[in-house]
């Protein structure tokens, strides 16, 4: 690692690494980066007590272009390599990074075994609905009639939901982002962060070369106030250019639906207010989908419990201290025979 500056004057730029940056021009990943080191800044993390690791996919690079330490990993294993790192060393701070691909196909029992057990990392996850490190390949997230080299007739798989899958496993924060929201992502990076568990974000991100404009029809400017609605905890759950649109809860279907404020007797009261603390009101709203309901952004789910490698370090000090007396000789032999199992003259 190179010198950096006191951890008091750090700046985005000084979490960029001296390795030269190649994505492909115009690739979300530089915007991600981007969010990713002016986080970092505003907590003021310290380099040498910071971890990347990645798994295979162009997102895998990540570890290269920041100043801190890193483990460029293997296919799918991210999140377990994270884990094994996190329980060795409790006091670093560990990402997790990987792509759609990465994290959902060969990945996906081990994102899911990290998501349940809560461990204390930000996993962030990036998804352009497409394999782009192996020239254009279908991935779980791609949609229905996708065509690529692999399915040059269309993909017939239904896809994945990374949120909906969060939510699944028993992930504890989910939330969702754009890659080029550049004022929403630091901040809900940051909530990630601070979160005392497994933070999982999955950041939206454009693939110009494989899968360009996958999501401009809820991304593009001309539609994005009426197909975006950016949840707060505490707040109504409105959208629209002029913010009288909103979700009200359909007791007939169980569903959301999307209402105009001031037409058909609909009034503020009956929009609801976001509460991040829900499991059913997270899952409503990572399964909408325009153009019937808008694509909810923000942190849809963030419910403390316990993290593991917490739980482990209170068993491992009841067990040394109450259960299993430990010899102060610190001599193996006499560690071996010192329970109920080993018995010696």
């Amino acid at each position: 690692m190179n010198i950096v500056p006191a951890p008091d004057s750090l700046q985005p730029k000084d979490y960029a690494s001296d390795q030269e940056v190649r994505w492909c021009p115009g690739c979300g990943d530089y915007a991600i980066i981007k969010a990713v080191q002016k986080t970092c800044a505003d907590l003021q993390l310290a380099p040498h007590e910071t971890v990347f690791v990645s798994g295979i996919g162009c997102a895998s690079r990540f570890p290269y272009y920041m100043e801190t330490y890193g483990f460029h990993t293997i296919h799918g294993r991210a999140p377990a390599i994270a884990t094994g790192i996190k329980l060795a060393n409790p006091k670093l701070d560990v990402w997790a990074i990987g792509g759609d691909g990465d994290l959902l196909s060969i990945g996906g029992n081990h994102l899911l075994h990290t998501l349940r057990r809560n461990i204390d990392m930000t996993i962030l996850l990036f998804n352009n609905e497409i394999y782009g490190l192996t020239k254009g390949q279908y991935s779980p997230t791609s949609r229905v009639g996708t065509r690529s080299p692999s399915t040059p007739g269309g993909s017939l798989d239904y896809p994945v939901s990374a949120v909906r899958f969060a939510l699944g496993c028993g992930g504890r924060f989910v939330a969702r982002a754009v890659d080029t929201q550049q004022k929403m992502l630091p901040d809900i990076l940051r909530q990630a962060h601070d979160f005392r568990g497994t933070g999982f974000v999955e950041i939206l991100q454009n693939c110009i070369v494989y899968n360009d404009g996958v999501f401009d029809r809820f991304t593009a400017r001309d539609v994005a106030e009426d197909r975006q609605i950016h949840v707060q905890h505490g707040k109504k759950l409105r959208f629209g250019k002029d913010g009288t649109k909103g979700l009200r809860f359909n007791p007939r279907s169980l569903t959301l639906e999307a209402v105009t404020i001031g037409a058909d007797g609909v009034t503020e009261a009956d929009i609801l207010e976001h509460d991040e603390t829900s499991p059913v009101l997270a899952g409503m709203l990572a399964a909408m989908e325009p153009p019937e309901l808008p694509v909810a952004l923000g942190v849809l789910y963030a419910a403390p419990e316990p993290s593991y490698e917490a739980l482990v370090d209170s068993q491992l000090e009841a067990a040394t201290h109450d259960h299993l007396p430990r010899p102060t000789s610190g001599d193996l032999n006499t560690l071996l025979r010192a329970g109920h199992t080993w018995l010696h003259e």
